[in-house]
């Protein structure tokens, strides 16, 4: 294929698939995708031959389907890196075990893998095998180490398989991961130029060199944000509390502590020489500290009090300091009156955004992996998202602050 024959309008979706008994589902993800308006091109493992023919994908399609690092016609381009150019977002459905493990590791010993490793836009994986095989320890590695890169999963739905198992394995909806491959493609490249200055986790303030105050923030808002915004194409800076988040790839992290600390180095990136263009302040910062003492307390069986003092407002500090065009996002995690304190802490801050979430209930905020939040703007307006996965929660704040940087440049 020549360079010419590559340049198509968008979305380009590149379909890998691999050698799974889901692979038949793929005659019906190209299907939707082509009518969504998107260009799909095919590319196969020999053993997804076994499954569904390049025939059928060829004609759904409307391109030829590749099949191996050495089906491009010669010429003076390589073909996976064609491939990997031309492509908005990569999608495999099916993800078999053997292939995700192979993208963890870094392997690539044939075409679907190259590509993989030739592409840095989005990629979506779409898993689908025994129960057994996606419990395992060594896939849910591997799938961990995939996510910190920033692919985006596509779970496996559970229920009957065709090996006579039940449980967790079966290939998602055809919905659910053509709507994903299509949300990556347009996301690829929605941040490009742009810096991002995430901060994520709480703060721990000393109280001797023992103890501290703290908070149960876990970072892992901040860290999807982080991590989506890298995907986007941003460069990101993740500024983080003590956290056990695994870093998110590309990105550069400022691990902090304290109060004082966070506000030191988010001042240095946002007010510095190359101040950042978006800021979400997603960190739990205490509002308090307590007066240090430099030997450990010893009180046991008496009781005794801690004197505090506010710490500095750092989201305050930033909006009177910001630049031209800098676009700042704070959030609030809040009890009782949640959207009435929100509305009060977006006009006192001085943010253009604000994110707000009700910490008591189960299933949102603090250490879960999912999360329940209303975004308020300087309008006033109000949107109440259902729940959702806080890595879904990051995509739809990442288009709020798409589409208001592009309001403001209109």
């Amino acid at each position: 294929m020549g360079e010419g024959d590559l340049a198509m309008n968008g979305p380009n979706i590149l379909l890998g698939v691999s050698g799974g008994i889901a692979a038949y589902k793929a005659n019906e993800i190209v299907r939707s995708l082509v009518t969504s308006g998107a260009s799909v091109r095919v590319v196969m493992t020999r053993r997804a031959e076994e499954f569904v023919t390049p025939l059928t994908l060829a004609t759904l399609s409307g391109h030829p389907v590749c099949r191996s690092e050495f089906s491009a016609a010669p010429g003076p381009e390589i073909g996976h890196m064609e491939l990997s150019r031309w492509a908005d977002a990569i999608l495999v459905a099916p993800a078999t075990a053997n292939l995700i493990a192979r993208f963890s590791r870094g392997i690539a010993d044939d075409l679907v893998s190259t590509v993989y490793l030739a592409f840095s836009g989005p990629v979506v994986l779409a898993p689908a095998m025994n129960p057994r095989m996606w419990d395992h320890p060594e896939t849910r590695h591997n799938m961990e180490r995939l996510a910190q890169r920033g692919v985006v999963v596509v779970f496996p739905e559970e229920g009957f398989l065709a090996c006579g198992d039940e449980g967790a394995g079966r290939l998602a909806g055809v919905d659910r991961i053509a709507s994903a491959a299509l949300a990556a493609a347009r996301r690829s490249t929605s941040l490009e130029g742009s810096r991002v200055l995430v901060t994520a986790g709480p703060t721990y303030e000393p109280i001797d060199p023992v103890r501290f105050v703290g908070n149960r923030s876990s970072g892992k808002m901040g860290y999807e944000i982080a991590r989506a915004a890298r995907a986007r194409g941003a460069q990101v800076v993740l500024v983080s509390g003590p956290s056990r988040e695994a870093p998110p790839w590309d990105v550069r992290v400022v691990s902090v502590d304290t109060a004082e600390q966070m506000r030191e180095a988010v001042l240095a990136e946002a007010c510095g020489s190359a101040p950042a263009d978006v800021i979400v302040m997603a960190a739990a910062v205490a509002d308090h500290r307590p007066a240090y003492r430099p030997d450990k307390i010893s009180q046991k069986g008496r009781p005794w009090s801690l004197e505090l003092h506010p710490t500095a407002d750092i989201l305050s500090e930033l909006a009177s300091r910001r630049s031209p065009g800098q676009l700042i996002v704070g959030f609030a995690a809040e009890t009782g009156d949640v959207l009435d304190k929100a509305r009060t802490k977006l006009a006192t801050k001085r943010c253009d955004l604000l994110v707000a979430n009700d910490v008591t209930r189960e299933d949102a905020g603090f250490g879960v992996d999912t999360n329940v939040v209303s975004l308020v703007d300087g309008e006033g307006a109000v949107e109440e998202w259902p729940k959702m996965s806080k890595r879904e929660v990051a995509e739809r704040l990442l288009d709020r602050i798409h589409a208001r940087r592009e309001a403001q440049n209109a």
